[in-house]
Formats: structure tokens, sequence, C-alpha cells
């Protein structure tokens, strides 16, 4: 059984394409969505119509429950963005998605961590920036869950974490925005100093889970041309660069 794991598109229909294109070619078995879909400056009736055609086992993030919890008002830019067209059906549709979801008995998919889906599971806030959390974090913020393999997103970084009492956790970084600030809970920044489109293949032998992390080329020029002509200067430095 070979998984593809998508994380933290925000609109980006441009990289998904390039990344489902790539899937394709490789033959996966199942492709699965950890949530941040649709939020930021760049198309996210287009990327929502897409998934909602695949019909993936998907999860809502942060910014799905975001976009169905809080007015403009309290809204950050790129929800209200999102917000301000996103259709009906889009909205039926991230409504209907849950909070985690058990794939099987031994996959859960979470987008935060299995303690909410704001908290960074594999990364710990360091100064303006983050560190790879140690593996007393991880287990703290893990709460006793301990399933064979535990499939994160939230935080854009890709990473493979294996557990000390067996196991892993991947976070198959974002798909469609490789960096980001923050002031939730103190104001940092993430970088992965990379343009790149991300996404996870996890696998199932006799021998248990294995994981791969995918980067691909696309076409981010014009992804952060869009963002430029809708006022997100931040966006298109971040699509362009990796950077904030």
């Amino acid at each position: 059984m070979r998984i593809a794991v998508l994380s933290d598109i925000h609109g980006n229909i441009i990289a998904l394409d390039a990344v489902l294109a790539d899937i394709a070619m490789r033959g996966i078995d199942r492709i699965v969505n950890l949530g941040d879909i649709l939020s930021g400056p760049l198309f996210p009736c287009e990327t929502a119509d897409r998934l909602m055609a695949l019909d993936l086992p998907t999860i809502r993030g942060n910014h799905e429950r975001q976009l169905l919890t809080r007015t403009p008002e309290e809204m950050g830019l790129s929800d209200r963005h999102a917000d301000s067209v996103l259709q009906p059906r889009h909205r039926d549709w991230i409504a209907g998605l849950p909070e985690q979801l058990w794939l099987a008995d031994d996959l859960l998919m979470v987008h935060g961590s299995p303690n909410g889906d704001l908290v960074y599971f594999l990364e710990t806030i360091e100064g303006d920036g983050v560190r790879p959390a140690t593996t007393g974090e991880v287990e703290a913020r893990a709460g006793g869950v301990a399933p064979p393999l535990i499939l994160c997103g939230h935080t854009h970084v890709p990473r493979v974490h294996h557990r000390a009492g067996g196991g892993l956790i991947v976070n198959p970084g974002s798909v469609g925005l490789p960096a980001y600030d923050d002031d939730h809970p103190v104001p940092h920044k993430v970088e992965t100093g990379s343009p790149h489109a991300c996404y996870a293949i996890v696998e199932k032998g006799a021998s248990g889970w294995t994981a791969e992390i995918v980067e691909l080329d696309y076409d981010w020029e014009s992804a952060a041309r869009v963002a430029d002509a809708r006022g997100r200067a931040d966006w298109a430095r971040a699509l362009r660069t990796g950077t904030v």
C-alpha cells in the first residue's frame, strides 16, 4: 500500500496540479489530504472544485475551522480572501470534513497534532523561528496516541520522525506555500528556504511503514505573480524563495 500525503495546499492549484501529475506517474494506491486547503490570495474556488471531484480522504485544518467560525472582521488576510469568493458548495464541503481521521487501525491523520489543529507537532518555536522538536516534546504533544503511523501538517516543514518506541510521524510539508509568518502563540516565521511543492509518499511493507519526502519543481513564478497582483507581496516572496 503506497499513499501520497498532501497538506497545506492553500489554494495554490498550480502547485497542486504539478503534485497530482507526479503522483499519477508513480502509480500511487491512494491520496490523502491533511487540511489548510484553500486560504490564501491564489485560487480557493478552483482548488476546492478540483479536490471535491477527486473525493480524497480529507481532514480540515485550522484555516477551514476559521473560515467556518469567524466573521470576516476577525479573519486574517488569507482567510478573508477565501471567505470573499467561496461558494455555498465549497462551504458545505469543508463543513463536512472531520478534524481527524483514522484511515486504518494503524494510521491516524491529524492537521496539527492529536491535541489540536494549531499545535506544532514536529517543530518547536524558538526565538523568531522554529527548530526540530525533541523526542520528549513530540511525545508530550502526541498525548499517548501511538499508532504505527501519524500523518500531520500545519507547519509546512517536511519531516519524518522516528518514535523511540517505534512508529513514524510524517509531515509532508506544504504543497502550496513554503514559508509564512505567524503570531500564534508568539510572533515567529517558518521558512523551508525552497520554492518547491512538497508532499510525501508512505508505504506499508512487511516490516512496517516507511516514508519518502518528494520536492517538485512547478511554475511558482506564475503563482507569485498572482499574489503580487492581489497585493500580497509577502506571499509572492514566500512562493519565489521559501523565505519571508
